[in-house]
């Protein structure tokens, strides 16, 4: 297990630490809130093509839920169903697995930004710098002029909560009333997503309010261009390819 630490921290952790402060040190203007925005964003460009894979099967899913769902009535066995789900994914070229990696391979590095904003910031962090980067004297924790991202702000948490809210609604997959007054039972799945939509905005709500501000403020950059980019995979997705 501490090996694995070990490996996380130098591969990781102290890497984006040292580009972080690099940051706040040079374009940053020594504004920390500035330095983790330019930073969230630089890794989000860095994933964009595993995340835009991700969306792109996410909606491919979506739209194949009402055939799914006949198979799921026609075939009561689960060989039969699982040979017929196959057959349907190579008839319109979707891998579900496609979804579920992109956000495996993130998991880590998100982790990792988290730790870096979360205890990174203590003084004596600043131990791990690597000999090229220069150390400051001083950090400035006053998010242009206004936020202090060492104490908590409950702005910032409201607005963390907001965005994660209009993300799973855009997440969210849409389905007509009709077809559930028509549906033979209850979608436990589909209820279980509406609630999560309504639910995990709380949650961030909640985590933000406890955390220092600069948590929230990353949770709000990395929220935004998750919806940002949303919106323009599902764009070019509508454009480009259509199953049927």
């Amino acid at each position: 297990m501490e090996i694995i630490i070990s490996i996380f921290n130098e591969v990781l952790y102290r890497p984006l630490f040292n580009i972080l402060i690099w940051l706040y040190d040079t374009i940053a203007f020594n504004d920390l809130g500035i330095a983790i925005i330019i930073l969230t964003v630089l890794i989000r460009f860095l994933l964009y093509p595993l995340s835009k894979k991700s969306i792109k099967s996410q909606k491919a899913m979506s739209i194949l839920q009402p055939k799914i769902k006949e198979i799921q009535k026609k075939y009561k066995k689960k060989e039969e169903q699982a040979q017929a789900m196959m057959d349907l994914y190579k008839k319109h070229k979707v891998n579900p697995m496609t979804g579920c990696l992109p956000i495996l391979i993130q998991f880590p590095i998100l982790i990792a930004l988290y730790r870096v904003f979360f205890t990174g910031l203590n003084p004596e962090q600043l131990n791990l710098l690597y000999s090229f980067i220069s150390r400051p004297d001083t950090i400035n924790f006053i998010f242009l002029g206004l936020v202090d991202l060492s104490q908590r702000s409950i702005v910032l948490g409201l607005l963390a909560g907001f965005l994660q809210f209009i993300q799973s609604k855009m997440i969210m997959p849409k389905t007509s009333a009709l077809k559930n007054k028509k549906s033979d039972g209850i979608d436990f799945s589909n209820i279980m997503t509406q609630q999560m939509t309504y639910f995990m905005p709380l949650i961030t709500v909640f985590i933000a309010l406890s955390l220092p501000a600069a948590l929230p403020l990353y949770w709000i950059v990395i929220t935004l261009f998750g919806i940002i980019q949303h919106y323009f995979t599902k764009v070019s997705f509508e454009n480009t390819k259509a199953i049927v």
